[in-house]
């Protein structure tokens, strides 16, 4: 809104420093100033409504150290998130951009599913919260509408007439005349020098106009990553701190990619996919960063307040629909690493104990506790050590992740 107000003021008022609302790098830096703001100031009364609303934690007794203390502790606390960076996006970004009005549904779609899961643990009195088949139904219904609008909306654009090669003069004469940009399920390879992957050429074998089909395999990948996400950022919330602040660096990340993808000078010399209008994305990303941070402050040890599903949930899908809009999202098991091993720490730990009760009588564990922050609890280490050392993995993920723009 303010950014169409300051438009107006510099384009036919002319009002002077009017203009600077054009740049995207000043509109994130504000963005990350106001998220911080309304998390750190205003998160203080949303903790004190939750907790005048009886909204506690019930823990459930698994034997942890320090367990028993969280009990009753506000939950809900991702409400503070998603208030924190709509309000900078819907101030400040263009409301035009199909990008950005994807992202507002998803925040809202998972946060409305994750809300709805946490009211029946608490009100309902049902530990097990809302059911996990209507769960996974929200979350392919999200990746259905996301998959739908990347593939059909004619915003959703590719631009590849220009090769490393042109200079920036060039560049600005190509773009002068007449922008070449295609609609394309072209995705990016990491580690790979001729890294671009179109989904599409997975039919190639269907014979000519295998082109017009490529949704059949484009939109179920859509859906199967923001459903795998979205549960990977649910299962690490399980510690102060933990899933907050991974998903920062994670999405810190991601704000690099959507900046110089979106960026014709840098796509250029990185020599990677111009993927025009991404660039906005970078102003929701420095909103959400700034509510994550915002957040931790009540979040690190010990809690005063926990995410719950309607942050975990939320995260998870914005996480994997920027990964997806910005044609990164082979990087996620990379660049969320962190999720993906708890995801994976879970299934190996199930697997084991069925098929060890079904052979040996007795289901054996591989990990004294899944997903795996809870093991390392188990083993005596300190939440607070556990935490660190995650974000410190989480930072040295998401720097292998950057490199790959050059590493290949």
């Amino acid at each position: 809104m303010l950014y169409y107000l300051f438009e107006y003021l510099y384009k036919t008022l002319n009002v002077p420093g009017a203009g600077v609302f054009q740049y995207i790098t000043f509109r994130s830096a504000l963005a990350v100033i106001m998220s911080l703001m309304i998390s750190t100031i205003y998160g203080k009364r949303i903790i004190a409504f939750l907790r005048n609303q009886q909204v506690g934690e019930t823990v459930r007794e698994l034997g942890l150290a320090g367990q028993n203390e969280k009990a009753g502790t506000p939950t809900m606390g991702g409400l503070i998130i998603i208030i924190a960076t709509l309000i900078p996006v819907l101030l400040l970004t263009k409301l035009n951009n199909i990008y950005i009005i994807l992202l507002i549904v998803t925040t809202l779609w998972m946060g409305t599913i994750g809300f709805v899961d946490d009211y029946i643990k608490i009100f309902k009195k049902d530990k097990e919260g809302l059911k996990g088949k209507f769960k996974v139904i929200g979350q392919v219904g999200l990746g259905l509408i996301v998959g739908s609008v990347l593939y059909l909306h004619p915003g959703v654009t590719l631009r590849k007439e220009l090769s490393k090669n042109h200079t920036l003069n060039q560049i600005e004469k190509v773009l002068s005349i007449k922008p070449i940009e295609e609609k394309s399920t072209a995705t990016t390879i990491p580690f790979f020098k001729n890294n671009e992957f179109d989904y599409a050429e997975l039919l190639a074998w269907t014979g000519e106009g295998y082109e017009d089909w490529a949704w059949l395999i484009y939109i179920p990948i859509v859906i199967f990553i923001i459903t795998a996400v979205s549960n990977g950022a649910n299962l690490t919330d399980g510690i102060d701190g933990l899933a907050a602040g991974t998903s920062a660096i994670s999405v810190l990340a991601l704000g690099i990619f959507t900046f110089v993808s979106g960026n014709i000078i840098f796509s250029n010399y990185l020599n990677i996919m111009y993927i025009p209008n991404s660039g906005e994305m970078t102003v929701f990303i420095a909103a959400f960063v700034g509510a994550l941070i915002g957040f931790l402050w009540y979040n690190s040890y010990p809690a005063s307040v926990f995410m719950g599903d309607t942050g975990s949930l939320t995260i998870g899908g914005i996480i994997a629909v920027l990964a997806i809009s910005v044609r990164k999202e082979l990087l996620i098991p990379l660049l969320c690493g962190i999720f993906l091993v708890e995801n994976f720490s879970v299934v190996l730990q199930v697997a084991y104990f069925k098929y060890t009760k079904k052979r040996f009588g007795e289901g054996r564990r591989i990990f004294l506790m899944s997903p795996l922050h809870h093991h390392y609890q188990k083993k005596g280490y300190h939440e607070s050590k556990i935490v660190t050392r995650f974000w410190i993995v989480g930072i040295l993920l998401a720097i292998l992740s950057i490199v790959t723009l050059k590493l290949r």
